[in-house]
């Protein structure tokens, strides 16, 4: 079994590989550690990966250097199955070259951009030879609502809604629509600039809110919230090789 663990922003999610097969997935606090010893107690764990964008648990990084015979902690000096263009690899996102490696894996030889829908929405952009090339990074979700919020004197909080109107018809539904269509007029932009300039593209959607933007994007896309947890996995197979 490989143990893989990707820190975001908020949250920790870890996931149980059986060769390129997921069989369980955690979505934990990222200062909690019980998981891990469960996980030990039930199964035998080869090898692990982590990836951090924030601060990590001392005892949870100990745990893994003693529990795993073999444990790759994801920076920018760990080599991955893909050239990297991006200029300033050690700023990289350890998330985005992540999601960029399982779906070059998912789909090898096509363009792809693969849209993370999180904390913050990234774009990255992988070229059919296997060149990461680069990607972009704006606000998410929950940061626009925040913000719209914190920075004006009378601005409700908002959260995400099912029913969502083109116009709004009061200062709520204003804000609602505003920051969903602006997101997906974002999204869907993204995508045909790209399609424009390479032809046949193929998009991943990904991170905690891909399913709730898959169905309002116009665009053909393929939905996997796991897409960063299966890059690395492939980055732990290709460093034990």
């Amino acid at each position: 079994m490989n143990l893989v663990i990707d820190q975001g922003n908020t949250k920790l999610k870890a996931a149980l590989f059986d060769g390129d097969k997921i069989e369980k997935v955690i979505v934990t606090e990222a200062d909690d550690v019980q998981w891990m010893q469960d996980l030990c107690c039930r199964f035998r764990l080869d090898k692990g990966i982590m990836s951090s964008v924030g601060d990590t648990s001392d005892k949870l990084l100990e745990m893994l250097r003693v529990k795993l015979p073999q444990f790759v902690w994801f920076d920018d000096k760990t080599c991955v199955p893909l050239q990297v263009a991006y200029k300033s690899r050690a700023t990289l996102g350890r998330d985005r070259l992540a999601a960029a490696v399982g779906a070059s894996y998912l789909r090898p030889g096509e363009n792809i951009l693969v849209i993370d829908a999180g904390t913050a929405i990234t774009y990255e952009l992988v070229e059919q030879q296997g060149v990461y090339v680069g990607g972009n990074i704006s606000p998410g979700m929950t940061m626009r609502f925040r913000a719209l919020n914190q920075f004006t004197k009378r601005l409700p909080l908002m959260a995400e809604s099912e029913s969502v109107p083109l116009v709004g018809f009061d200062t709520e539904t204003a804000i609602l629509s505003g920051v969903i269509n602006g997101i997906v007029f974002e999204m869907d932009g993204y995508i045909d600039l790209f399609k424009a300039k390479y032809g046949d593209v193929f998009v991943f959607l990904t991170g905690g809110n891909s399913f709730y933007f898959e169905k309002r994007i116009k665009n053909l896309i393929f939905a996997d919230a796991n897409l960063v947890l299966i890059g690395l996995n492939r980055i732990l197979e290709y460093n034990a090789k």
